[in-house]
């Protein structure tokens, strides 16, 4: 595996400038772009911020200026194409570009005011609705895993050790399956009806908030369960295209976490399941002109040529394949293969 080969393949066919415009870029959300994808459209602003996120990982593995002043550019784009604004309606996807800001402030970059930004909306939309949490977005009645548990993580990450745990309770109170041990999707808040979905991400961004709060018990107990139920032969099960592209490789990013600090047989177990994922990601991908292409399904090979429906199009998917690499990368130095030129 060369975890390497994977960012070039994604770079190359999907980072592109914004509206041509000289220091800008943002990922295209399909490839090959139909014309209101070149232009930014449809910009998938939370697919950005895991693009945003992989991209750090990718400078973390093997630091380049060039790659640096590209996520200061990428950073600047999100704003541009945002119309000035860092945020918007869904509070799940501005904890996820907030988690990513984050770590970009890491690497000496001043992203304060966005991250500020970020906070303030974050705060603004708990309530005590359904028991406690905040809201998917704006508006509506819907309170889910997928908004509170990147925010929790958000928060401990912030120092707002009150809040995140706030936030984690509610998620263990509320949407973790006392069978199971799974996650479930939400909540609606005018009826009280639970929404029972299992997906993937769901997993892995409560794992990450109890990791973040050393609620080690309850992260084992995920970990667990997803090697139960989520895993079929050890491979992480893909959700498609679309949103669904990047459901697997968020459980793997916090697996990864959970691989380096819990301290029984689970971290094991998350590690066996980040390594297994990789090694079938990886050799399921196609070997295209334009480099990799990743499977929207880790356990079955890519189609190669692809169909005009094909998943694989997705930014998301391809996205999600990287980033899975980068996790696994973390865990095994022969993942990252050799350096960049080397």
């Amino acid at each position: 595996m060369d975890v390497s080969a994977a960012e070039h393949a994604v770079t190359s066919r999907h980072l592109r400038r914004v509206w041509a415009l000289p220091g800008t870029v943002l990922g295209r959300s399909r490839w090959p772009a139909s014309a209101d994808q070149r232009l930014h459209w449809h910009w998938n602003y939370w697919w950005q911020a895991h693009l945003l996120d992989t991209l750090v990982d990718a400078q973390l593995r093997e630091p380049s200026p060039a790659r640096l002043a590209s996520i200061r550019a990428f950073v600047r784009s999100v704003r541009l194409r945002n119309f000035g604004r860092w945020t918007n309606d869904y509070y799940d996807d501005i904890a996820w570009l907030g988690l990513a800001l984050q770590r970009v402030s890491a690497l000496g970059i001043d992203v304060g005011p966005a991250v500020a930004a970020i906070d303030t909306q974050l705060l603004s939309g708990w309530t005590p609705a359904a028991g406690g949490g905040i809201w998917w977005r704006r508006g509506d009645d819907f309170k889910n895993a997928p908004a509170n548990g990147p925010a929790a993580i958000f928060h401990a990450r912030a120092g707002n050790l009150s809040r995140a745990r706030e936030m984690t309770s509610w998620l263990t109170s509320t949407l973790v399956d006392p069978a199971s041990g799974l996650v479930w999707d939400g909540v609606r808040a005018d009826t009280g009806e639970l929404v029972k979905h299992i997906y993937t991400y769901c997993q892995g961004v409560y794992l990450g908030a109890c990791l973040e709060l050393s609620e080690m018990d309850n992260a084992a107990r995920t970990v667990r369960a997803v090697a139960e139920h989520c895993a079929p032969a050890g491979v992480i099960r893909g959700q498609g295209g679309g949103d669904g592209g990047l459901f697997a490789a968020i459980l793997a990013r916090y697996l990864a976490l959970a691989a380096r600090a819990l301290p029984g047989p689970e971290a094991s177990v998350a590690r066996s399941l980040v390594l297994t994922s990789a090694e079938a990601c990886w050799s399921g991908a196609a070997a295209t002109p334009e480099g990799l292409l990743f499977s929207a399904y880790w356990d079955r090979p890519a189609p190669w040529p692809l169909p005009e429906d094909a998943p694989e199009r997705d930014l998301s998917v391809q996205v999600g394949g990287w980033m899975l690499l980068e996790a696994a990368a973390t865990l095994s130095p022969e993942v990252a293969g050799p350096p960049i030129g080397g």
